[in-house]
């Protein structure tokens, strides 16, 4: 079994078309299946079923994968190991962060990050914080920026806060509350709401607040980027709780703070194990020591 064998399952794997997956390994298709069939043979199953409209992945292919991508995982490791000990920097950098990160101005960071180590290959993906400690646990992220409700602790990794801070009513203007110095949470009892989903770790910090104040609140908008949040506000169809540090990215809406404020924490977080040469680089460029094991949770 070869290492370019899986790469080729987990290419078809990720895009379900064998076209595509040859043109990110950038091989001819008839090479890429020969290969592929070629390993299954030699494993004595299937590992893909086409449809007609795409490529599946069979129940041996969904066992195969999770090893196929640790042993990829590990070479590529190796690889970088061997260049740090040769004072090289190299390899992957797999980042995830919340939309509303304001602890650092991540992309100047990662700017900065790339100019000095530009053998390391970053990838940037924004999603909620629950998702990310989860791929931060799996190894699929190297590290993360998260927004949490104050007492969360993410578990299984290590991490630190980076920041700490109050959301604010984000609201039209013209609204009844435009111009209000601050108030209460209950005076925002009816308004229609503009928030991230149910569950997830944005939300929660609001939802929380509420809860805490016996305050019921209609969530009309579940919505996943503050973006997003922010055109339905525009239009007036609701009112909306983000951090008061994010909000000056949306210099058109009216803030409105709160005496009572929901509280919210931004935390960074990596894995347990030791991290790799590149994610190291970049936890030494924030500025965070990393001991064996300090920050273990």
């Amino acid at each position: 079994m070869e290492l370019q064998q899986m790469r080729y399952v987990v290419a078809v794997a990720e895009t379900s078309n064998f076209t595509r997956a040859a043109e990110r390994c950038m091989v001819v298709q008839s090479a890429l299946s020969h290969q592929i069939a070629r390993l299954e043979r030699e494993l004595g199953a299937k590992l893909f079923e086409r449809t007609s409209r795409r490529v599946l992945l069979t129940p041996a292919g969904e066992a195969f994968l999770p090893a196929a991508r640790q042993a990829l995982d590990a070479a590529e490791r190796a690889r970088a190991e061997v260049a740090a000990a040769a004072g090289e920097i190299r390899g992957r950098l797999a980042i995830g962060a919340i939309p509303t990160v304001t602890a650092v101005d991540l992309p100047l960071v990662l700017r900065r990050f790339h100019q000095r180590h530009r053998e390391v290959r970053i990838s940037l993906r924004s999603g909620a914080s629950e998702e990310f400690v989860e791929r931060v646990r799996q190894g699929t992220l190297d590290v993360a920026f998260l927004g949490l409700p104050p007492g969360a602790r993410p578990k299984g990794v290590r991490g630190r806060e980076l920041a700490r801070g109050d959301l604010v009513a984000v609201v039209t203007p013209g609204h009844r509350l435009a111009g209000e110095e601050r108030v209460t949470l209950s005076r925002l009892a009816g308004e229609p709401f503009v928030d991230f989903p149910a569950g997830t770790a944005g939300r929660s910090q609001s939802d929380e607040a509420f809860a805490a104040a016996g305050i019921a609140r209609e969530v009309a908008f579940e919505v996943s980027t503050p973006d997003f949040m922010a055109r339905l506000i525009r239009l007036g169809l609701g009112i909306g709780m983000l951090p008061e540090a994010f909000v000056p990215q949306l210099p058109d809406l009216p803030v409105v703070r709160l005496s009572d404020a929901p509280a919210r924490m931004e935390h960074l977080i990596w894995s347990r194990h030791q991290p790799s040469p590149a994610a190291l680089a970049f936890l030494t460029a924030l500025g965070v020591p990393v001991p064996p094991e300090d920050g273990l949770t």
